[in-house]
């Protein structure tokens, strides 16, 4: 029987085109920039691996580099609930970094995916000498305020369809989530695990979004075509 190492036994330096597809890279200068390539780290995160564990210390700012990753209270004392999706080139956990606190979530992966990695030092150093890095956290950590507001109100709703379509907004934020674009690659059981609904409820859901002319259903994923509409669905 084949053991699979560690997360961390399975990191390795990134790639240049890994490099390039990182949002905050552009906003450093070269020094910066080879100060955070050097401390960088890539490693292969397998379908139910989890990135960060509830109480445990953060030692890194992570981001997807591909794949998907679901954010979620599955370890604590209180009811389950589901936070929100992490889609790629999201960059996740500043505040807790910031703080150098404990995770109070986990993040799991819901399908092979990338997970990039930042030692909190040099996310720290960079805050202290980069003018640039600092602005990218700020916009991070404000549209992340706006998004957990938002998942707040996603957790009261009943209805499928509003549930869905909100959740959809969320991952394909362009701020927080700038490698997707239109096109989000999901399947249907991984968006119910992502909402916190059957896929059932789900698949009805998005037939009713495309129906609006909001999404389009394609092989492999959906294709947002009506960002606006999805943000402000309402009760009908």
């Amino acid at each position: 029987m084949t053991t699979i190492p560690p997360l961390r036994q399975r990191a390795r330096p990134p790639t240049e085109a890994e490099l390039r597809a990182i949002p905050w890279m552009q906003a450093l200068t070269l020094s910066e920039r080879d100060r955070a390539s050097d401390a960088l780290i890539v490693t292969e995160a397998l379908p139910g691996d989890t990135i960060c564990r509830i109480g445990k210390q953060a030692t890194y700012w992570f981001g997807l580099v591909d794949g998907l990753l679901k954010m979620s209270n599955d370890d604590s004392q209180g009811p389950v609930i589901t936070f929100t999706g992490v889609a790629p080139g999201g960059w996740f956990g500043e505040g807790t970094v910031l703080k150098r606190e404990v995770y109070r979530y986990n993040i799991q992966a819901l399908r092979k995916s990338r997970v990039a990695g930042l030692p909190s030092d040099t996310f720290h150093w960079l805050i202290e000498h980069s003018l640039g890095f600092n602005r990218f956290v700020m916009l991070q950590l404000n549209e992340r305020l706006g998004q957990f507001i938002a998942a707040r109100e996603i957790d009261r709703l009943s209805d499928p369809e509003l549930r869905v379509a909100r959740s959809l907004a969320n991952l394909v934020n362009p701020v927080l989530y700038p490698s997707v674009g239109e096109v989000l690659r999901i399947t249907q059981q991984e968006l119910a695990y992502v909402v916190g609904l059957s896929r059932q409820r789900v698949n009805e859901a998005l037939a009713s979004l495309q129906a609006q002319g909001m999404i389009r259903i394609e092989y492999g994923g959906l294709r947002v075509l009506d960002l606006a509409a999805l943000r402000s669905s309402g009760p009908r």
